[in-house]
């Protein structure tokens, strides 16, 4: 059995090297495609030259618009046009870790009846852990970014424009990234087809990713209008996968993430004192470090996990 694991970067070439690292220490086979936003960081090849199957592809990122999940498009893209052998993809940023062995992680790949692990919900419905409004604000409005983000101060002077929102349902402002207009268009969804939502990070098997593929080129309809609304990463792949309802499909994405007292999607920084709970978890990697903040973590995950 061969993963591919696809990890999706714009800053910290250090960082980016040890995560590379660690997989390949205990997955020789595995390949590995990095998919780099070179705008405010380089990444050499020389960094990975003693490791065969590191790919590195230039990619545009951004949050909150399409270039992130452009970029994972254009990987599952390149992965199957170079006719490369893999079971499982899994995509991960370059500030993620894994918190078990990869040997055991890639086992337990090999042995499950699942076809993908991806957290997922309906968007509109009562049950949604987004406020059924907010699913409504991402997912059925054309955004036009008007200026680019802006600094925390600068966001909370201008929060009491969101009060337009509240008024009427024509448009909506939107300042987490960078000022956004948003207008009532006619979205793709229906009782046949959903809207779902969920976490970017999954594991995803060989057919699911094949079948991402295809969608993608045969239903511009539906890509065109993600391509529109805010947020997509957090919608597209579930919505697609979802819908199709040939998988079986495990509600769990395997992933740690602590999003306590953090606001705009940004989960917590982890640290020394988070790894107790990060020791205890049953998630395959974890979200999000900082080598710059704290690197003695990973040194304990490497050294009691791993």
């Amino acid at each position: 059995m061969r993963v591919c694991y696809l990890i999706q970067t714009h800053k910290d070439p250090n960082q980016i090297h040890r995560l590379v690292h660690t997989i390949k220490k205990s997955s020789p086979d595995a390949l590995i495609i990095i998919s780099h936003d070179f705008t405010n960081c380089d990444l050499k090849q020389t960094l990975f030259e003693d490791l065969t199957n590191v790919k590195i592809l230039a990619s545009r990122g951004g949050r909150g618009n399409f270039a992130i999940v452009q970029s994972y498009l254009d990987a599952i893209a390149w992965l199957l046009e170079s006719n490369h052998e893999f079971d499982w993809f899994i995509n991960l940023s370059g500030q993620d870790y894994p918190i078990q062995p990869i040997a055991e992680i890639e086992a337990f790949l090999s042995s499950t009846n699942y076809d993908a692990f991806i957290h997922y919900f309906d968007v509109f419905s009562d049950e949604s852990p987004w406020k059924k409004r907010a699913g409504y604000t991402r997912y059925c409005y054309k955004y036009r970014t008007l200026t680019s983000p802006l600094p925390d101060w600068q966001q909370d002077l201008l929060k009491p424009a969101k009060f337009l929102n509240y008024i009427q349902p024509f448009f909506r402002v939107n300042f987490a990234y960078g000022f956004t207009l948003g207008l009532r268009t006619r979205a793709p969804f229906t009782t046949e087809f959903g809207c779902y939502g969920g976490s970017f990070l999954s594991t995803l098997s060989r057919k699911c990713v094949e079948y991402i593929d295809n969608f993608v080129r045969t239903n511009s309809t539906v890509i065109n209008h993600y391509k529109t609304v805010e947020i997509p990463d957090e919608s597209l792949i579930q919505t697609i996968l979802v819908n199709s309802q040939k998988f079986n499909l495990c509600n769990d994405c395997k992933r740690y993430f602590d999003f306590s007292q953090t606001h705009n999607g940004h989960p917590r920084t982890l640290g020394v004192d988070d790894f107790p709970r990060l020791k205890h978890s049953q998630a395959h990697f974890a979200r999000k470090f900082d080598l710059n903040k704290d690197s003695k973590v990973l040194d304990l995950i490497d050294l009691a996990l791993l």
